[in-house]
């Protein structure tokens, strides 16, 4: 397993009436974040907030393309981010226990805080259609290129792995800095991670470790997981 420490490329925030940071996601030109009864965009480049809509928002947060997809308590929220309409809810697998959201290829992936595990979801139903176990609590998630990520917050220690998704083995770490935790989690598609950085209400973007030519694309079929 290879271990290095985060490289933090930029911090954005605190923004104003936003004092938490909990899920991230990224639509291919700003980067959403929940902060309890609110969803937040702001522009990553110039580090400017943009707008925000008026909805629970209280732990992950996705994006598939076109719908934002909130987690609010017990129940998973299908936005439609022009209008700030819930267009449809889901159960929440963990029922008030989750904490990460993720999209890829059809499918949600949803990260349970406690109970360290990482589901992956039917959109329309909620079903589970499988479980990645965790050995550490499981804050944001993210798929990019193929590969699955998680953060991990502990305490003071806190950071963001990859994992197998198959067999939920860590294949690398990458450590934040002491007292920096990581609540929410998105990559760009690119070299870089969105990382939540909760009750501080800062977003943190991290390096993301390359091994090969970027595809360009934000995520790939996950492994074991059905194309709708």
């Amino acid at each position: 397993m290879k271990r290095t420490k985060a490289e933090i490329l930029r911090e954005y925030g605190p923004f104003p009436g936003a004092d938490q940071v909990h899920g991230v996601t990224f639509d291919g030109q700003h980067v959403w974040f929940a902060s309890g009864d609110k969803l937040n965009a702001f522009d990553p480049a110039s580090g400017e907030a943009v707008r925000s809509i008026d909805i629970a928002a209280h732990a992950g947060t996705a994006f598939d393309g076109q719908h934002l997809f909130q987690i609010a308590e017990d129940r998973i929220q299908k936005i439609d981010p022009k209008t700030g309409r819930v267009l449809a809810t889901i159960p929440a697998p963990g029922g008030g226990g989750d904490s990460g959201l993720a999209w890829a290829e059809g499918t949600l992936w949803v990260g349970q805080h406690r109970g360290r595990r990482i589901h992956q979801v039917d959109p329309q139903t909620g079903a589970i259609l499988r479980t990645i176990e965790s050995n550490r609590v499981v804050t944001g998630v993210t798929w990019v290129d193929g590969e699955l990520w998680h953060g991990t917050w502990e305490g003071d220690e806190s950071e963001v792995r990859r994992v197998d998704p198959e067999t939920g083995e860590v294949l690398e770490k990458l450590d934040m800095p002491p007292g920096v935790g990581v609540s929410g989690l998105e990559s760009d598609g690119g070299d870089q991670f969105f990382c939540g950085g909760g009750a501080g209400g800062k977003v943190r973007a991290i390096r993301r470790p390359r091994r090969g030519p970027a595809t360009g694309r934000r995520s790939e079929t996950p492994v074991g997981s059905k194309r709708k």
